[in-house]
């Protein structure tokens, strides 16, 4: 077998792209939005292949990513035009294709900083969910009105969601249709940051800068060790942080920041 193919930079990413998805960089940072605002940027098959396509092949000079949207809100969830009469095996395949370009978002090498506002339901909620830190405006609004539908989430929702918030909040949410705003989004813990009204994208963008500038050992090391740690057994976690102690600080960028610290010449936490 032949090597993997090299990412391709933003530029040529873009062009891959379908219209429902905007893309551009700013520095090591690709800002990727989401661009249905007369659909209240609902995620059709087009949009979630795009999603994919850039995060399965990420631009090469990129460190972040940040998720955001145009108009109004960050996404009423699926687009119901696409479910139409299915069977239950088509049901199946289409679960488990969101399932897989979502997975390459929460399990990929760069670090995604999600900016919400507006409506963040359904759908929208759980690709919300598969970003690594998520920042919202007070306009941001979150629900799960699947089951009033009859149906059931499908996008990874009910495993990453309770994560966030715990099964009996996401049980009432999908029971009884209740709607979480801002405020309470944050309390609970949908969101690890919340803004001034309109703050939510600069934010956002600030905060991927401050992550691009980062190790990326010690990033992969956040991204992929991390959910795997905490979700093992504690002798498996305590070994797998051992390693990946060991081998993030033996990297030569790692041991020049150290000197670095030592030496004065970085700054301190205050």
């Amino acid at each position: 077998m032949g090597e993997p193919a090299a990412p391709e930079p933003v530029e040529a990413v873009a062009s891959l792209l379908p219209r429902s998805l905007a893309l551009h960089r700013d520095g090591p940072v690709a800002v990727l939005r989401l661009a249905r605002p007369d659909k209240r940027n609902a995620l059709d098959d087009a949009t979630v292949l795009g999603l994919e396509t850039f995060f399965g092949s990420p631009p090469a000079d990129v460190r972040a990513v940040v998720l955001d949207a145009e108009g109004d809100h960050f996404s009423a969830g699926l687009d119901l035009a696409e479910l139409g009469e299915t069977d239950a095996v088509a049901g199946v395949e289409h679960s488990r294709f969101w399932h897989r370009v979502f997975e390459r978002i929460e399990r990929g090498r760069l670090p995604v900083v999600a900016a919400l506002k507006g409506a963040v339901v359904g759908g929208g909620l759980e690709l919300a969910a598969a970003t690594h830190v998520r920042v919202a405006d007070p306009s941001a609004f979150y629900a799960l009105p699947e089951g009033r539908h009859g149906l059931f989430v499908g996008g990874g929702g009910s495993v990453r969601i309770p994560r966030l918030i715990g099964v009996a909040r996401m049980t009432d949410m999908m029971l009884t249709g209740r709607v979480l705003d801002a405020a309470e989004g944050q309390q609970l813990g949908i969101s690890t940051y919340l803004t001034e009204p309109g703050g939510a994208s600069a934010k956002a963008l600030e905060l991927a800068h401050r992550i691009a500038a980062n190790p990326p050992s010690s990033t992969y090391a956040v991204l992929q060790a991390l959910p795997r740690i905490a979700a093992a057994r504690e002798d498996e976690g305590f070994l797998l942080e051992s390693l990946m102690a060991a081998i993030t600080s033996s990297s030569a960028e790692a041991q020049g920041r150290m000197s670095a610290f030592l030496d004065g010449r970085a700054g301190k936490v205050r």
